[in-house]
């Protein structure tokens, strides 16, 4: 599992998790929401076929070190210079909840780098209830144990959420403050349509956090968007439903046309 060290006053290194295809034509990096990281992607996604895929920790988060940021648009940075390091011109970017938001800010400010957009349990605006930001300060622990409910459909194993909590609490506090923070500033609803890259949205219809009238705008307000809904899924919907969002992926991206 490699390491790329950021050119950056700390030197930040950042993990990630790569898979290579016998047969590669896309490049694919997958970009986690808060308090995440590359564990959030299951297998599948991260061994589509025909691609290589790259599914990093943003720095604080995982393995990767330094600080994690307070606004997208230095998350952002922080993708572009991944890019840079690693020699890639331009790649598809799958991005959850607040890394759906990295994607979108990455389209609008760098499209040269965006071959495609994958947008999961995301949208263009995220605001964030007051007490919630509060909750992470106060009671990290409990905060941590209600959204382990929330992110999560009504059908997923116990011990699937209990996953999921442990690595959120694996996330410093301040960490997630940070991600929660970045996520209420963000609003690119009005850009939408300056966004010219192929672009799937997919989204569980039991999501609460992002729920359905999101993708629906984001797919609606970007040409040509393709919108996939997964029954009875919520905002993990990724993890919860493995195999079809990773098909719908893999479809995705074996359309795009290469660079090569």
């Amino acid at each position: 599992m490699p390491y790329i060290e950021l050119d950056n006053a700390d030197r930040e290194r950042l993990f990630y998790a790569l898979h290579r295809s016998r047969e590669t034509t896309a490049k694919v990096v997958c970009v986690h929401g808060a308090g995440g990281s590359h564990l959030n992607w299951p297998a599948e996604m991260r061994r589509l076929p025909g691609a290589s895929v790259y599914a990093l920790d943003l720095p604080g988060h995982g393995r990767s070190t330094g600080a994690g940021r307070r606004t997208i648009g230095e998350y952002v940075a922080v993708l572009v210079s991944f890019l840079d390091t690693l020699g890639l011109a331009d790649a598809v970017i799958v991005g959850h909840s607040m890394g759906g938001a990295v994607a979108l800010e990455t389209a609008l400010s760098h499209p040269e780098r965006v071959r495609g957009l994958v947008l999961i349990g995301s949208g263009a605006r995220l605001q964030v209830a007051p007490a919630i930001l509060q909750g992470i300060l106060e009671d990290f622990e409990g905060m941590v144990k209600l959204f382990g409910e929330w992110v999560y459909g009504p059908d997923v194993p116990d011990d699937l959420k209990r996953q999921g909590q442990q690595l959120m609490a694996e996330t410093s506090p301040k960490a997630m403050y940070g991600d929660f923070l970045a996520c209420d500033a963000f609003d690119v609803m009005a850009q939408l349509g300056e966004i010219h890259a192929p672009t799937l949205v997919i989204t569980g219809t039991l999501d609460r956090l992002t729920p359905v009238k999101y993708a629906t705008f984001v797919a609606q307000n970007i040409s040509g968007a393709q919108l996939v809904l997964v029954e009875n899924a919520g905002h993990m919907v990724m993890v919860e439903r493995p195999r079809k969002v990773s098909e719908a992926v893999a479809r995705f991206v074996t359309f795009l046309p290469t660079t090569e």
